[in-house]
């Protein structure tokens, strides 16, 4: 039970947990806020593209179609059924963590943060408010029948334990420049 409730929240959190990553390796180009300021300051700074933005949401989705596709094997290996993703849940765990992030960004400039620095707590969880939000906008009964709360927990709980290890592993490899 314990076992399934964790494969299966953190399985669900997969499309959501790849978007920012991507971004950070396709993302470049012309940044969202257009260099635009408010207060004296951007409104989200030049980390926060639009290509980045496409390419986070794009893969997201797409592993959650292969999630789909690969779901049943999996579910013969681990032996209890993982949650599979209707395209807008695909498109809104995606997009949602790009949202989550993109807010958060904007959250850190109205602070005086200047773009890498840390924000710890915003930093690890930004993203997983985005996605979970968007996805219970956008199919109130699949999140429900995905996230109950121990399932929230869950993800709360782990989240910001793998987006350190993950952040620190795309450091080492230089596709970062800070480990948070």
């Amino acid at each position: 039970m314990v076992g399934s409730l964790v494969v299966g929240a953190l399985w669900a959190m997969l499309p959501a947990y790849v978007p920012n990553n991507a971004a950070v390796i396709f993302g470049g180009g012309r940044p969202i806020d257009g260099g635009r300021t408010w207060g004296g300051r951007r409104l989200l700074g030049d980390g926060k593209t639009w290509r980045g933005t496409l390419a986070g949401t794009l893969a997201g989705t797409l592993l959650a179609l292969v999630l789909n596709r690969a779901a049943p094997v999996v579910e013969g290996l681990v032996g209890f059924v993982l949650p599979t993703f209707p395209l807008a849940v695909g498109v809104a765990l995606a997009f949602g963590a790009m949202l989550g992030d993109i807010g958060a960004s904007f959250v850190k400039r109205r602070t005086g943060r200047e773009r890498g620095a840390a924000f710890p707590g915003l930093d690890q969880l930004d993203f997983v408010v985005g996605a979970l939000g968007l996805a219970a906008l956008v199919a109130p009964a699949w999140f429900a029948a995905t996230f109950p709360p121990l399932a929230l927990v869950v993800v709360l709980a782990a989240t910001p334990v793998l987006h350190l290890v993950t952040n620190g592993i795309a450091y080492l490899l230089r596709l970062k420049d800070e480990p948070w």
